[in-house]
Formats: structure tokens, sequence, C-alpha cells
């Protein structure tokens, strides 16, 4: 996964796992959904408990027996990762903007 993001946090399991979560910030996900982050079931549920704990991500709600989660818009340290991620995808956006007009 060739990502600005990951270039500047990093690329490890959490961080994907919070880059697919900022990226579908408005929507909800069972943790089924979660694995299109690119990360093995062990890994997801090693690593979803503990942003579960810091308040990262928000449980909101159930369907059946699935539990539907998603990034908590209102805890400090989520704010700033959905602040740094899109800061990043608009600097590379105005950058490849600025090599097309240069085309």
């Amino acid at each position: 996964m060739n990502s600005i993001f990951f270039e500047v946090v990093g690329d490890s399991p959490r961080m994907r796992i919070l880059q697919y979560l900022i990226e579908g910030r408005d929507f909800d996900y069972t943790l089924t959904d979660v694995l299109n982050a690119g990360v093995s079931w062990g890994t997801l549920h090693s690593e979803f408990p503990k942003l579960l704990d810091l308040g990262i991500v928000v449980k909101v709600g159930e369907v059946g027996r699935a539990k539907l989660y998603k990034i908590n818009k209102e805890n400090p340290t989520a704010k700033r990762l959905i602040d740094l991620y899109d800061s990043l995808m608009l600097e590379e956006l105005e950058s490849k903007r600025e090599v097309l007009v240069e085309v």
C-alpha cells in the first residue's frame, strides 16, 4: 500500500486500521469490514481493543450480533490524526495539480 499517510506515520497494522476508519469516517463498520484495511484477523483482534480503550474508536451500535464501530471524531487524538490525514491528502492533490498545470 503506497500512501502518503503511511510515509509520515509508518505502515503498521494499527495505522492501516486507522487509515481505513479515517477514510470512511462517516460510516459504521463491523470488525469483518475492517479486515479490508489489510490486516489479519488475529492482528485485528489484538489491535482493535487497544483503539477502543484509547477512545480513538467507538462502538456505535449493533445489527443482529454484529457490533458497529467508527473513528471517534470527538477524541482529541483521533481529531489530530484526521487533520493530519486530510492535510497530507490535500498537499498530495495540490502537488499533483501543479504537475498537471506545468504539462
